[in-house]
């Protein structure tokens, strides 16, 4: 066959397979993890230098369905497949789900070799750390109590109230409301700017999360604060963890502490987008 025509056939074949990307690793071992990727897809490694790509042979297509509970199951595999990749070859660099790299495994080495400055260096900066979430609550009608109890000018108003007909009552209540709440938000915010400082000096970085996020429903009667995600070297858990122990005890916060995960809020987005 002349050499054209099979440059052409290669690249036809390249068109119509591609790899399914988990993550990362900072090892060249090639391994097989056997077929426990998503749909009891066969997964591998792909080494490039000393680093490889955790994959599966896919169509160069988006894994998509309308079955919500399909779509949980490829997720959670896609989550599985990274957690065992970190149990054994430590803490990769983890990519979303669905994200896929068209062509064969020598496609996939050429992209790594041509990112490999980049990716060794996120490699490094995770080595031996994971991502926690720490998610501070606090009871506002504690903190209100607090507050009435220290600001004279609250006190003296909620007393005038007793003493007012009902009207003027009522427009002195809705002005007390106000009042209780801007200094609710004020030593919220105070509190969380203590916590954030407190807690920056036990892990390695820190990325505030908004706090509107959904919470599971245990947590929903009270009010999140502060919502980090952290990066922790291993060595400084169980001190984070003792702090955030001691802030769980006072009556006023309650301290949601999860993990450890693969570190995604610090790799950053470029290397999560899907690679197509």
């Amino acid at each position: 066959m002349p050499e054209e025509e099979v440059v052409v056939e290669k690249e036809a074949l390249e068109a119509q397979e591609a790899r399914y990307l988990y993550c990362i690793i900072n090892s060249s071992a090639t391994s097989d993890f056997g077929d426990m990727g998503i749909e009891d897809s066969k997964v591998y490694t792909i080494p490039c230098k000393d680093i490889a790509a955790v994959v599966h042979k896919c169509a160069p297509k988006p894994y998509k369905s309308k079955d919500e509970n399909l779509v949980k199951e490829w997720i959670l595999a896609h989550q599985y497949i990274i957690d065992e990749a970190m149990k054994k070859f430590g803490t990769p660099i983890p990519f979303t789900f669905d994200t896929i790299i068209k062509g064969d495994d020598d496609k996939v080495k050429e992209w790594l070799a041509e990112d490999y400055p980049t990716l060794k260096a996120k490699l490094e900066k995770v080595k031996d750390k994971a991502e926690y979430t720490v998610q501070i609550f606090c009871e506002p009608n504690i903190i209100l109590k607090e507050i009435e109890a220290q600001n004279e000018a609250l006190k003296k108003l909620k007393e005038e109230i007793k003493t007012k007909p009902k009207g003027i009552a009522y427009m002195l209540s809705q002005k007390l409301e106000r009042m209780q709440k801007e200094e609710l938000i004020k030593l919220e915010n105070n509190y969380v700017k203590d916590f954030y400082e407190q807690l920056k000096s036990l892990v390695d970085e820190c990325i505030a999360e908004p706090t509107n996020k959904p919470v599971p429903e245990k947590w929903k009667a009270q009010k999140l604060i502060l919502n980090l995600a952290c990066l922790v070297h291993k060595d400084k858990v169980e001190k984070l963890g003792e702090e955030l122990g001691k802030i769980n005890k006072t009556q006023k916060f309650k301290v949601r502490f999860t993990g450890p995960w693969a570190p995604f809020s610090f790799v950053g987005k470029e290397l999560g987008e899907k690679k197509t």
